[in-house]
């Protein structure tokens, strides 16, 4: 587990108990912060009772006094309309956040000579596949490598942070929606296609919640950006506009000499 620290002593709210969810609430929990959790299942409430964490009905808790919101990636942030706990969170000027986020924070505690490096890959198809496969990779170079994010084990479920190791995280664009602050080493786009546009509105909101991955990256770190598509070629033209390294992937075969 990797504990959140940040919310020492403070009421964080979390919804929606799943792996990320109720994965959130330990990890905060770990870092010194008072956990209070809700969710629309039964089941979701009783599991984190059993673990001894306070459950509380959040549509008539005081906002005013928590920290941040915690939310699942499955709820909506804003399409088709804003789930009710963000709508009370803003109402309250809450931080609305997701695990990713917390994950970032954790390690920007960290001095720099033991922070661990995070490879981070999204995209609508083969970003699985990608991060299961950089994994793979790493691991045959004898490295310490932490695989998990939207892929098998939640993020903050992973080893703690140790120097010289390595976090591969698939993140997706639900995910990356909840996210101020991620700033991977290396970021990764395979491609982007129409998907998911109850969610995020239409194209433009998709991509750019995509984008989100690259919005905290400086200039050394590296972005690496499938170009099989136009979306891939226009997230190039508006990387290379603030000076971030770029490398371009396409799987299409270069015309022969004549």
């Amino acid at each position: 587990m990797i504990p959140v620290p940040g919310f020492e002593g403070r009421r964080v709210a979390v919804f929606g108990l799943g792996r990320s969810g109720i994965t959130a609430a330990r990890a905060l929990q770990a870092g010194g912060a008072h956990p209070v959790l809700w969710d629309d299942g039964v089941s979701g409430r009783m599991q984190a009772e059993a673990e001894g964490f306070t459950v509380e009905d959040l549509t008539v808790a005081d906002w005013s006094g928590f920290a941040a919101l915690i939310l699942s990636p499955g709820a909506p942030l804003t399409h088709p309309r804003p789930h009710w706990t963000v709508e009370k969170a803003r109402e309250a000027e809450v931080p609305v956040l997701g695990d990713i986020e917390l994950f970032a924070r954790a390690l920007a505690a960290l001095p720099d000579e033991t922070r661990p490096a995070v490879i981070a890959i999204t995209g609508t198809n083969g970003k699985s596949t990608t991060t299961a496969l950089i994994g793979w990779v790493l691991k045959q170079a004898g490295l310490r490598v932490h695989i998990g994010g939207n892929i098998g084990i939640g993020v903050l479920a992973l080893p703690a942070p140790t120097p010289g190791a390595a976090y591969v995280i698939e993140v997706s664009s639900y995910q990356l929606d909840l996210t101020t602050t991620f700033a991977p080493d290396v970021a990764i786009l395979t491609n982007i296609s129409p998907d998911h546009l109850d969610r995020h509105g239409d194209m433009a909101g998709y991509f750019a919640a995509k984008m989100r991955l690259f919005a905290r990256m400086e200039p050394e770190r590296l972005a690496l950006i499938g170009v099989d598509d136009d979306w891939g070629w226009k997230a190039v033209n508006s990387l290379n506009a603030r000076g971030l390294r770029i490398s371009t992937i396409t799987t299409r075969t270069p015309p022969s000499p004549t």
